[in-house]
């Protein structure tokens, strides 16, 4: 049996991302979005998804490009002179590999994450981080020791395989996506298991982040590999001038629609691929 986890990232951190949560959860696939619990439309996010029964929302970790829940004089070393978590991914890689100081900082901020994720009375669906960086080893360690004193029962494992994006007709730059990230998914996969956590087999909009249209979720849904695989978005229900300036390339509004096709949904059912959230994997 083919199970199939539809989920929306990046929730509350903008009004038009939790609308379109709200659309794609009422009228649409999705089946669980992953909130950033210090995101300016948090709280808005977190009312939204006590009134929506059938959603279900994990944490999207930010460790990177984005607001932290701890104030900067607690973690200088994480945040930028704006007091945002830093863009500079590959240097905060060396960082959180190298020096005590920093993960000790790091380690702080999950756990402040997670307590305010707590702190909103929503169920912990599952666990991510913002751009995957549970795939960085020291992250995806902390993810997962952290988490489970939080409940945590399910991680996302970044990992999209080539020859399903092959039977997707993907473009040859978009399988070399994939490729980089296969080895560190392998290793964030072990970890996840031997905590006795649950995963999905694999992550399909790696390959075709912020453009994943209605004919992209078609040709994937005809690939779908065995297991259970997480089909990932980033809807909104319009560009915003926040979301222009910040995700340029991003085609959300287009995102909405596949989320919310009958032709899509007709496509699932027709297949026999059951809609499932992380919570349903177990």
């Amino acid at each position: 049996m083919r199970r199939l986890i539809v989920c929306a990232d990046d929730f509350g951190l903008d009004p038009a991302i939790n609308d379109a949560v709200e659309q794609a959860s009422r009228d649409g696939i999705l089946t669980c979005a992953s909130l950033m619990v210090a995101g300016p439309a948090a709280a808005d996010a977190v009312a939204r998804a006590r009134r929506l029964p059938g959603l279900r929302v994990g944490l999207h970790l930010v460790l990177v490009s984005g607001p932290p829940v701890l104030p900067p004089q607690e973690i200088p070393a994480l945040v930028d002179d704006g007091g945002a978590c830093r863009d500079a991914l590959v240097r905060a890689g060396f960082r959180f590999a190298f020096d005590g100081a920093v993960r000790a900082q790091l380690a702080r901020e999950i756990r402040a994450q997670f307590e305010a994720f707590r702190a909103t009375g929503l169920a912990l669906d599952h666990a991510n981080a913002h751009r995957h960086m549970q795939l960085h080893p020291t992250v995806g360690r902390m993810l997962v020791a952290i988490g489970r004193e939080y409940g945590l029962a399910a991680v996302r494992i970044p990992w999209e395989p080539v020859a399903t994006l092959r039977r997707a007709a993907a473009a040859p730059a978009d399988l070399a996506v994939a490729a980089l990230h296969a080895p560190m998914a392998a290793l964030l996969r072990r970890r996840v298991h031997a905590a006795g956590l649950l995963c999905n087999d694999a992550l399909l909009g790696l390959a075709w982040s912020g453009a994943m249209t209605e004919e992209r979720v078609l040709r994937l849904i005809d690939a779908l590999p065995p297991g259970a695989s997480e089909i990932y978005f980033h809807p909104a229900s319009q560009r915003s001038e926040f979301l222009a300036r910040a995700m340029p390339r991003y085609r959300h509004t287009e995102e909405l629609a596949a989320l919310v096709s009958q032709a899509v949904r007709r496509r699932i059912e027709g297949a026999g691929i059951a809609l499932v959230p992380y919570g349903g994997l177990g």
